[in-house]
């Protein structure tokens, strides 16, 4: 247990001393900093949630809880007071502060971590970018947010499973290569075309391009755009485990797809209307039922679909996140419905969104359209402004939010460049340390503390509560806004409080401790983002 786990069990056991076995218990009692100044350390509304059960009014149930709670704390605590319609504030004594800092210190690298009471198998699968061109400042978005998310899973017990899930079949593909012969010829490109400066790279690369056929040519050409794919986000601190190729699904005698339709058959959910194979997907909450075989007699993309989420969950995987773009609502419904058809539990798949990015330059707005080829490749950002960077400000703003890059920002090396000044504090900790050792020694309970020593252990004692909210919500933004609150309170303690000459020696040890900490701290929140933690600038 973490002292705040610590602190919260208290209320909870004081609140069941007053229930006496006598009253139902309620609902968990919240346990937060008061936003405002001078309202405690903590606050519970415990007395609240008694109240309808005890028939007394809470701010009198505030009272007794209170009594309860400092016979409990005892010498850490040093007031209790009651606010508002019935809020309980909790002044913590510096015996309490001094705790925390050890038990903190002593969880080492392990501070943050945690273990789930049934570890998933989980599949991420992120950017699945058509092969059709090279990775995009949009792809960089994708490509950040699912490694941050994968490794929020294992950070907190979790197995996941990173998947990249290439498009190498279909129509896409027959227009690449159909691009790139036209380009070969010095002959126009077709209108439904790509028309990037890329095409004709590929078509110097592919030995007798000009007389290809469209869809062969294509299927070169895709391979070798994923193996540049495949580069440029290894270069961006993202690898997979697995890479799943789309055309492998319509393989083999039966083929995934066969198998797939051979099983919803005997489910009893096709049917054929107007000449074509329909699943009936309303039966399991989609809005309309889905062709999963065209007239013509070809399968279509959702056919594919439900094979592959199929074998995802066949290779074992509890929980499926797939991490798509902002116009992909309405797959969602559909790739559920095909789950539980197919006897799957249709909540073992999520779909985060991610909005839309914006590549800023001198306050104007990069246009982004691989088919027109005007787009900002994920190459020249991460050659702009670094891998750091890049992923911190992908990452930094919620996936629901739309993300305008300002890359003069971004280029910036001072303190208004969110991710420098988190690197920066975490090389002022590590040189500090390099100053006067990373042995802190004994050091006493009876220290008198500084707010800005309190201030920083509070924030230290939230980053298990906040890694894990993170990785349940699946918001990784919120630990790029840890790491900076905890600089921006590591920098107000290095201001207020000297470390090497501190007195007496229990004090100069107890910062001591501080400063590692934290440093272990931004480092691991760091290492979630995927962003390194430099120990010097």
């Amino acid at each position: 247990m973490t002292p705040l786990d610590e602190l919260r069990a208290a209320v909870d056991a004081a609140a069941a001393d007053l229930r006496n076995g006598g009253a139902p218990k309620s609902a968990k009692a919240t346990l937060e900093q008061p936003k405002q100044a001078g309202f405690g350390d903590y606050s519970t509304n415990a007395a609240m949630l008694l109240a309808p059960a005890l028939g007394q009014p809470p701010r009198q149930i505030a009272e007794k809880l209170g009594e309860r709670l400092t016979d409990r704390l005892g010498e850490a605590v040093e007031k209790v007071e009651v606010a508002g319609p019935g809020f309980l504030n909790l002044f913590l004594a510096d015996p309490w502060y001094v705790a925390a800092a050890r038990a903190i210190a002593k969880a080492g690298d392990g501070w943050g971590r945690a273990t789930p009471e049934r570890p998933l198998r989980v599949n991420v699968e992120f950017v699945s970018a058509n092969p059709t061109g090279p990775a995009t400042a949009a792809s960089a978005r994708h490509a950040a947010y699912g490694d941050a998310l994968a490794r929020l899973l294992e950070f907190t017990g979790h197995q996941p499973s990173r998947e990249y899930y290439f498009n190498d079949a279909g129509e896409q593909v027959r227009k690449l290569g159909a691009s790139v012969r036209a380009r070969a010829r010095h002959e126009p490109v077709p209108e439904d075309g790509y028309q990037g400066e890329y095409v004709a790279e590929l078509a110097a690369q592919i030995p007798g391009a000009a007389e290809g056929d469209p869809l062969e040519l294509g299927r070169r050409a895709g391979a070798l755009v994923m193996e540049g794919i495949r580069t440029t986000l290894h270069a961006f601190r993202v690898d997979f485990d697995t890479y799943f190729l789309e055309n492998s699904l319509h393989q083999g005698d039966p083929s995934p797809i066969d198998v797939a339709l051979a099983e919803l058959r005997e489910r009893g959910h096709l049917y054929e209307s107007e000449g074509a194979l329909w699943l009936r997907t309303t039966t399991f909450g989609d809005d309309k039922d889905r062709v999963l075989i065209k007239a013509d007699g070809n399968s279509t993309y959702f056919a594919a679909d439900v094979a592959y989420h199929d074998d995802k969950l066949k290779r074992g995987f509890e929980k499926l996140i797939n991490v798509l773009g902002a116009d992909h609502h309405g797959y969602v419904g559909r790739v559920k419905a095909s789950i539980a058809a197919l006897g799957g539990d249709p909540d073992s798949f999520e779909v985060p969104i991610l909005q839309m990015v914006h590549i800023v330059e001198g306050g104007e707005k990069a246009k982004m359209s691989k088919r027109k080829g005007d787009f900002v490749t994920l190459d020249e950002v991460i050659a702009d402004i670094g891998v750091d960077a890049t992923r911190w400000f992908m990452i930094s703003r919620s996936h629901e939010t739309t993300i305008d890059l300002d890359m003069d920002l971004a280029r910036r090396q001072n303190a208004e460049n969110p991710v420098f000044y988190v690197q920066y504090a975490h090389a002022r900790a590590a040189s500090i340390l390099r100053e006067v050792g990373e042995e802190s020694g004994p050091h006493g309970d009876d220290l008198e503390l500084h707010p800005a020593e309190r201030e920083l252990v509070r924030r230290l004692l939230d980053f298990p509560r906040d890694v894990l909210e993170a990785a349940e919500r699946r918001q990784p933004h919120r630990i790029a806004g840890y790491a900076l609150e905890l600089a921006q309170r590591f920098t107000s303690f290095y201001g207020h409080c000297r470390v090497k000459d501190a007195e007496p020696p229990e004090l100069k040890a107890f910062r001591i401790g501080l400063v590692l900490s934290t440093k272990r701290t931004l480092a691991a929140a760091r290492g979630l983002l995927g962003v390194c933690a430099p120990e010097t600038m």
